[in-house]
């Protein structure tokens, strides 16, 4: 096939990607609305008379009690985890067939970028799936990927194109790569970490005799979530700090003949690692846990998306016009 047609294909297989990860979004939907209800029941006391009746006891109290996981409930998980990987399948061959159409790696602009970057988050979920048992994290994820690519197609999208001149070194694969896959685990991180906060507030919403919504008992205990999270922001950390802080800077060298020069893009990428790198230190030095370490995460993350997003819509520099 010639370039013209590989950049036909990926524009038809990014927003097919799109809408299948949509319907994996609301299949997850339905997954948690069926168990975020409490079903009452009355728990009556019931007193004996001398003539062998039963009374009720007066004071009679309604108990809030979970339903129990129903077929529903998980035919709809499985077949959100279904979708997402065949939506998985089509996203990767859009973003190969867009390199493909350039011969070159498809992320020498903000589209190109965008669908990278979400196929990495993708790729961070489906690997750790069966290992961590991650379907509960695909309501978050699936959003997370129909939004972005939905805005890439609808907002961000150039056609296939050269890159330009101080885009081509192979830095800049080395760079982006190590960048786009760390993102993609501060992403899964991320909602980890929100996660973390729901369940942990609705175990301890529990202690104090409160019910839990079926929806959250089918997922692991808070100190799992929280693990995870751990887990994978301490797999992405030294890929962000060697694309970012050093692949980064020789690209630049390269490029611009310096190394740093407090672009708006090197300053928010050095404030993203000094966010994640307070999270690992604490967790290791302080031993934070739980809560604390939990919004810290999240601020890394929001860090990381401004970076992402904001810097490039927002704020002029040199990386303004790669999009990276």
């Amino acid at each position: 096939m010639n370039s013209a047609t590989l950049a036909s294909v990926s524009n038809l297989l990014v927003p097919t990607a799109t809408v299948i990860y949509a319907l994996a979004l609301l299949a997850h939907t339905v997954e948690w609305s069926s168990g975020l209800r409490v079903v009452k029941k009355t728990e009556k006391k019931v007193l004996v008379t001398a003539d062998g009746s039963e009374i009720e006891e007066p004071g009679s109290t309604d108990v809030d009690e979970p339903p129990v996981s129903s077929f529903r409930t998980e035919l709809a998980s499985r077949i959100g985890v279904v979708l997402t990987i065949f939506a998985f399948v089509l996203h990767a061959g859009g973003v190969l067939t867009r390199g493909l159409a350039v011969t070159r790696v498809p992320w020498g602009n903000m589209y190109e970028f965008a669908i990278t970057a979400s196929l990495a988050v993708a790729a961070v979920y489906i690997a750790l799936l069966k290992r961590y048992r991650l379907q509960w994290m695909g309501l978050g994820v699936t959003f997370v990927l129909a939004a972005t690519l939905g805005i890439a197609v609808l907002a961000l999208y150039v056609p296939a194109a050269d890159l330009l001149p101080a885009l081509h070194s192979y830095w800049l694969v080395i760079h982006v790569s190590a960048a786009a896959i760390a993102g993609g685990a501060f992403t899964v991180g991320g909602l980890a970490s929100v996660l973390y906060l729901i369940k942990n507030r609705a175990e301890r919403r529990e202690t104090e005799g409160k019910p839990m919504p079926a929806a959250l008992r089918r997922i692991p205990t808070a100190g799992v979530i929280d693990g995870v999270a751990y887990k994978v922001h301490a797999f992405a950390f030294p890929l962000w700090t060697f694309g970012v802080l050093v692949a980064g800077p020789i690209w630049a060298y390269y490029a611009w003949g310096r190394a740093w020069g407090w672009d708006p893009k090197e300053v928010w990428s050095l404030v993203t690692w000094v966010v994640y790198a307070a999270y690992l230190h604490a967790r290791a030095t302080a031993g934070w846990r739980g809560r604390r370490a939990a919004w810290v995460a999240i601020a890394g993350w929001v860090v990381f998306l401004f970076n992402f997003i904001g810097v490039n819509l927002l704020l002029s520099g040199f990386h303004a016009y790669s999009g990276l």
